[in-house]
């Protein structure tokens, strides 16, 4: 998803000045959908993985803060940096919690774009019978390929949420250092969202006509 640029006229001023009315107005309206979606659970992922570092970095310092404990009869459990280095965990985890709760929410839009565009072919192939639509309604795409399309990256999405939330229930509880730097790497590099993902979108704002062709 790196490099999606934000600069794309698909503002509401785009929607307006453009003379695409019915099933050709509501596509162009989802692709624009999918360009803010995507580049909204971009930034969300730059925020998770700056929490989930914090929380490797708070758990790292306990565990050293325990071993000096061993190793020290004059160090204490009850500490004062105990009880607040478990009140910063705590509420960071709760943090992360909300970033990922923020990127349900982005999937549960991406679902709702798929419905319309699964919606739309159902109505051309009412229209028009079983192959839809003759003539294309942009440049080269029949409807089923925006379905396909809008399949693909909610496919790639929802798989990258599990992971999401895997990582979220994991990381505090992970003793082993190196264990919670491949949940850090996992988190940052995001691998069930391929390079397909980004080429996907833009083919979809080129039809679309929100990139010029």
């Amino acid at each position: 998803m790196e490099g999606v640029p934000s600069d794309i006229p698909v503002s509401s001023a785009n929607r307006k000045c453009s003379a695409v009315t019915g099933s050709g107005r509501k596509i162009k309206d989802n692709a624009a959908n999918w360009h803010n979606l995507m580049l909204r659970w971009e930034k969300l992922n730059e925020d998770g993985f700056s929490v989930a570092t914090n929380i490797v970095n708070i758990r790292r310092s306990q565990s050293d803060k325990h071993l000096l404990d061993k190793s020290d009869s004059a160090s204490s459990s009850t500490s004062p940096s105990s009880p607040t280095t478990g009140a910063e965990l705590q509420d960071t985890c709760c943090k992360l919690q909300e970033t990922v709760n923020k990127m349900v929410a982005v999937v549960t839009k991406m679902e709702r774009l798929v419905t319309s565009q699964q919606g739309i072919q159902d109505l051309e192939e009412f229209q028009f019978g079983p192959e839809g639509r003759k003539l294309p309604l942009f440049h080269t795409w029949n409807t089923k390929q925006f379905v396909v399309t809008s399949s693909f990256l909610l496919d790639a999405f929802s798989q990258e949420l599990k992971l999401k939330q895997t990582i979220l229930q994991e990381l505090a509880h992970t003793a082993n250092s190196d264990l919670c730097m491949v949940y850090l790497s996992c988190w940052l590099h995001q691998p069930f969202i391929p390079p397909q993902a980004r080429l996907t979108l833009e083919a979809l704002l080129l039809e679309t006509g929100h990139r010029p062709l």
